[in-house]
């Protein structure tokens, strides 16, 4: 029997550094205003004498950095259970435009950037996860993470369709993922709705947002494990996202 798989595993020990990619779950995790929030009930407990330790978590799918498998918002898309090893364990492109957003916060990620990520780094590679950086995560809130105005008004960033339908079509992306708690950026959200959102969900693909940490991930050269419970027919769930990225 062949023991290579364990030489690349020592290999990338040696040669990779693990990077978080997800916020902490607790009771005060962000999630969308749309979802209730989490609770936690202890049903058994050391300084009760139990003899060991067990809690009930309550929350729904879409909590804190989470996965939209597709039939969160395509009637006919997978569920959490359909998913292999093969589809969460994918090579890591970081789209790096937080410079962009910080000047607007509306910004939407065109395909003009992915065509200017590919002269930086080549071509985007088919079945990889693109990554949207906007250095949103560092908001702590729900309401800093929706960047009201005085009037109310949300604006956060986000993807265009034309871009997601130049991954999707152009070069066989798998999965997507960014730090705010949509994938529309919040203008486009407010007047039309999540156009984007159901253009990639609605291509059988999906999607992981409120992730963390980008900013401690190379643009190439990275790789990505994404995890969750395998539900069946599970419309989304919690996850805990790492990225292994080059040492030095």
């Amino acid at each position: 029997m062949s023991n290579r798989l364990w030489q690349l595993y020592d290999e990338l020990g040696a040669n990779g550094s693990w990077v978080e990619l997800s916020r902490p779950v607790s009771l005060s995790t962000p999630h969308h205003s749309a979802f209730p929030d989490m609770e936690m009930e202890v049903i058994y407990n050391y300084d009760r004498g139990d003899g060991f330790q067990a809690h009930v978590y309550k929350m729904p799918g879409q909590y804190g950095t989470h996965i939209d498998p597709p039939i969160h918002m395509n009637e006919a898309g997978a569920t959490l259970d359909a998913f292999g090893g093969d589809e969460l364990f994918l090579p890591l492109c970081v789209v790096d435009l937080s410079e962009k957003v910080a000047a607007d916060p509306d910004y939407g990620l065109t395909v003009a950037d992915l065509e200017a990520w590919e002269q930086r780094n080549g071509r985007i590679p088919a079945g990889a996860f693109v990554a949207f950086r906007s250095d949103w995560y560092k908001r702590a809130t729900y309401d800093e993470i929706q960047n009201y105005d005085a009037e109310g008004v949300a604006h956060y960033p986000g993807w265009t369709v034309e871009a997601l339908r130049f991954l999707r079509e152009e070069r066989g992306v798998l999965a997507i993922g960014h730090e705010p708690a949509d994938t529309d950026p919040a203008a486009v959200a407010n007047s039309v709705g999540w156009v984007a959102e159901r253009y990639w969900l609605g291509q059988n693909r999906y999607q992981v947002e409120l992730l963390a940490n980008l900013d401690q991930c190379p643009e190439a050269g990275a790789l990505i494990f994404c995890t969750f419970p395998k539900i069946e027919g599970g419309s989304g769930s919690t996850c805990r996202c790492f990225a292994l990225v080059p040492k030095g």
